[in-house]
Protein backbone atom coordinates (compact mmCIF):
# COMPACT_ATOMS: atom_id res chain seq x y z
CA UNK A 1 0.00 0.00 0.00
CA UNK A 2 2.98 2.42 0.50
CA UNK A 3 4.30 1.81 -2.79
CA UNK A 4 1.27 2.12 -4.46
CA UNK A 5 0.56 6.01 -2.62
CA UNK A 6 3.76 7.07 -3.17
CA UNK A 7 4.07 5.60 -7.24
CA UNK A 8 0.68 6.96 -7.43
CA UNK A 9 1.27 10.36 -6.09
CA UNK A 10 4.92 10.84 -7.71
CA UNK A 11 5.35 14.27 -8.05
CA UNK A 12 2.98 15.77 -5.65
CA UNK A 13 4.18 17.07 -2.23
CA UNK A 14 3.98 14.15 0.51
CA UNK A 15 4.72 13.38 4.13
CA UNK A 16 4.82 10.68 6.26
CA UNK A 17 1.89 11.96 8.06
CA UNK A 18 -0.03 11.95 4.66
CA UNK A 19 0.40 8.54 4.10
CA UNK A 20 -0.20 7.42 7.29
CA UNK A 21 -3.56 9.17 7.38
CA UNK A 22 -4.30 7.76 3.69
CA UNK A 23 -3.29 4.15 4.86
CA UNK A 24 -5.31 4.36 8.26
CA UNK A 25 -8.58 5.97 5.76
CA UNK A 26 -8.18 2.25 4.37
CA UNK A 27 -8.17 0.02 7.38
CA UNK A 28 -4.62 -0.28 7.70
CA UNK A 29 -2.82 1.31 10.77
CA UNK A 30 0.65 1.33 10.08
CA UNK A 31 3.30 3.47 12.23
CA UNK A 32 5.38 6.47 10.61
CA UNK A 33 8.91 4.53 11.75
CA UNK A 34 7.83 1.58 9.66
CA UNK A 35 6.22 3.95 6.33
CA UNK A 36 9.68 5.65 6.81
CA UNK A 37 11.60 2.31 6.03
CA UNK A 38 9.09 1.46 3.80
CA UNK A 39 10.15 4.50 2.05
CA UNK A 40 13.35 4.82 1.92
CA UNK A 41 13.71 1.11 0.80
CA UNK A 42 12.52 2.21 -2.28
CA UNK A 43 14.82 5.07 -2.29
CA UNK A 44 17.27 2.70 -1.54
CA UNK A 45 16.62 0.21 -4.21
CA UNK A 46 16.39 2.92 -6.93
CA UNK A 47 12.98 3.14 -7.73
CA UNK A 48 12.20 5.85 -6.02
CA UNK A 49 14.10 9.56 -6.19
CA UNK A 50 13.22 12.12 -3.09
CA UNK A 51 13.58 15.78 -3.61
CA UNK A 52 13.66 18.22 -0.57
CA UNK A 53 11.74 21.63 0.43
CA UNK A 54 13.69 24.54 0.32
CA UNK A 55 12.76 27.47 0.73
CA UNK A 56 14.00 30.06 -1.02
CA UNK A 57 13.66 33.20 1.53
CA UNK A 58 15.49 31.71 4.61
CA UNK A 59 17.92 29.87 2.50
CA UNK A 60 17.31 26.61 4.59
CA UNK A 61 16.09 23.06 4.11
CA UNK A 62 12.56 22.31 5.24
CA UNK A 63 11.72 19.09 6.70
CA UNK A 64 8.65 16.73 6.75
CA UNK A 65 7.01 17.18 3.26
CA UNK A 66 9.13 15.91 0.27
CA UNK A 67 8.08 14.98 -3.27
CA UNK A 68 8.61 11.62 -4.72
CA UNK A 69 9.83 10.99 -8.23
CA UNK A 70 9.81 7.44 -10.38
CA UNK A 71 13.41 6.66 -11.59
CA UNK A 72 11.09 4.97 -14.29
CA UNK A 73 7.37 6.03 -15.46
CA UNK A 74 6.80 2.70 -16.15
CA UNK A 75 5.95 1.88 -12.31
CA UNK A 76 3.17 4.08 -12.20
CA UNK A 77 2.45 2.94 -16.22
CA UNK A 78 1.59 -0.44 -14.73
CA UNK A 79 -0.31 -0.06 -11.95
CA UNK A 80 -2.84 2.36 -13.94
CA UNK A 81 -3.69 0.93 -17.40
CA UNK A 82 -5.80 3.56 -18.52
CA UNK A 83 -5.14 5.83 -21.11
CA UNK A 84 -5.19 9.07 -19.34
CA UNK A 85 -2.19 10.70 -18.73
CA UNK A 86 -1.35 13.63 -15.99
CA UNK A 87 1.13 15.35 -18.22
CA UNK A 88 2.16 17.59 -15.43
CA UNK A 89 3.72 15.32 -12.96
CA UNK A 90 5.18 13.49 -15.83
CA UNK A 91 7.06 16.49 -17.52
CA UNK A 92 8.26 17.30 -13.88
CA UNK A 93 9.44 13.69 -13.40
CA UNK A 94 11.04 13.47 -16.89
CA UNK A 95 12.75 17.23 -15.67
CA UNK A 96 13.26 16.21 -12.80
CA UNK A 97 15.98 12.89 -14.36
CA UNK A 98 17.21 15.24 -16.53
CA UNK A 99 18.64 17.50 -14.16
CA UNK A 100 19.80 15.16 -11.60
CA UNK A 101 21.50 13.08 -14.88
CA UNK A 102 23.41 16.60 -15.57
CA UNK A 103 25.10 15.95 -11.81
CA UNK A 104 23.09 19.03 -10.85
CA UNK A 105 21.29 18.81 -7.20
CA UNK A 106 17.67 19.51 -7.04
CA UNK A 107 15.14 20.71 -4.42
CA UNK A 108 12.16 21.83 -4.70
CA UNK A 109 11.45 25.74 -3.92
CA UNK A 110 9.15 27.48 -1.45
CA UNK A 111 8.69 30.84 -1.18
CA UNK A 112 6.18 32.48 1.08
CA UNK A 113 3.09 30.56 0.16
CA UNK A 114 3.87 29.36 -3.36
CA UNK A 115 6.11 26.55 -4.63
CA UNK A 116 8.92 27.06 -7.32
CA UNK A 117 8.64 23.26 -9.20
CA UNK A 118 12.36 23.02 -8.46
CA UNK A 119 15.49 24.70 -7.83
CA UNK A 120 18.81 23.24 -9.57
CA UNK A 121 21.54 23.81 -8.27
CA UNK A 122 24.75 22.97 -11.21
CA UNK A 123 28.39 21.58 -10.26
CA UNK A 124 29.51 25.31 -10.74
CA UNK A 125 27.35 25.80 -7.74
CA UNK A 126 25.22 28.33 -10.14
CA UNK A 127 21.21 28.28 -9.18
CA UNK A 128 18.17 28.16 -11.52
CA UNK A 129 14.82 28.07 -10.72
CA UNK A 130 12.37 26.38 -12.93
CA UNK A 131 8.38 26.18 -13.35
CA UNK A 132 6.93 22.61 -15.40
CA UNK A 133 4.03 22.90 -16.80
CA UNK A 134 2.17 21.23 -19.92
CA UNK A 135 1.34 24.43 -21.86
CA UNK A 136 0.38 27.99 -20.40
CA UNK A 137 -0.71 29.03 -24.07
CA UNK A 138 -4.42 27.89 -23.18
CA UNK A 139 -5.16 30.58 -19.78
CA UNK A 140 -4.14 33.41 -18.68
CA UNK A 141 -4.62 31.88 -14.92
CA UNK A 142 -2.34 28.86 -15.90
CA UNK A 143 0.61 31.44 -17.24
CA UNK A 144 0.25 33.71 -14.34
CA UNK A 145 0.44 30.72 -12.02
CA UNK A 146 3.60 29.42 -13.37
CA UNK A 147 5.49 32.72 -13.55
CA UNK A 148 4.07 33.87 -9.83
CA UNK A 149 6.63 32.36 -8.24
CA UNK A 150 9.50 33.52 -10.36
CA UNK A 151 8.78 36.64 -10.42
CA UNK A 152 8.87 36.71 -6.87
CA UNK A 153 12.01 35.61 -6.43
CA UNK A 154 14.39 38.14 -6.10
CA UNK A 155 18.10 37.29 -7.28
CA UNK A 156 19.32 36.92 -10.65
CA UNK A 157 19.71 33.37 -11.26
CA UNK A 158 17.91 32.29 -14.56
CA UNK A 159 14.31 31.12 -14.18
CA UNK A 160 12.63 28.95 -16.60
CA UNK A 161 9.49 27.67 -17.54
CA UNK A 162 9.37 25.03 -19.47
CA UNK A 163 6.47 23.65 -21.48
CA UNK A 164 5.00 21.54 -24.34
CA UNK A 165 4.35 24.80 -26.05
CA UNK A 166 6.05 26.22 -29.40
CA UNK A 167 4.98 29.53 -29.34
CA UNK A 168 7.09 30.73 -26.68
CA UNK A 169 6.75 34.01 -25.02
CA UNK A 170 8.98 36.64 -22.57
CA UNK A 171 8.07 38.16 -19.58
CA UNK A 172 10.22 39.85 -16.75
CA UNK A 173 13.34 37.84 -17.73
CA UNK A 174 11.76 34.96 -17.52
CA UNK A 175 12.81 32.11 -20.15
CA UNK A 176 10.02 30.32 -21.45
CA UNK A 177 11.68 27.35 -23.59
CA UNK A 178 9.85 24.28 -24.66
CA UNK A 179 10.70 20.89 -23.03
CA UNK A 180 11.39 18.82 -25.21
CA UNK A 181 13.77 20.65 -27.26
CA UNK A 182 15.24 21.63 -24.00
CA UNK A 183 16.15 18.02 -23.57
CA UNK A 184 16.99 17.27 -26.85
CA UNK A 185 19.45 19.90 -27.15
CA UNK A 186 21.13 18.55 -24.21
CA UNK A 187 20.75 22.40 -22.71
CA UNK A 188 22.52 22.76 -19.07
CA UNK A 189 21.24 24.88 -16.20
Amino acid sequence: MVRRYVVNNFGATTSINSICAELKKNGLSIGKATVSRYINALVDAKILYECNRFDIKSKKSLSGEKKYYLADLGFYYAENTDNRVNYGPTLENMLYIYACSQDCTVSVGRIGKLECDFIIRNREMNYSYVQVAYTIALSKETEDREYRPLEMIADNYPKYVLTTDYLLQKRNGILHENIIDYMREGKVF
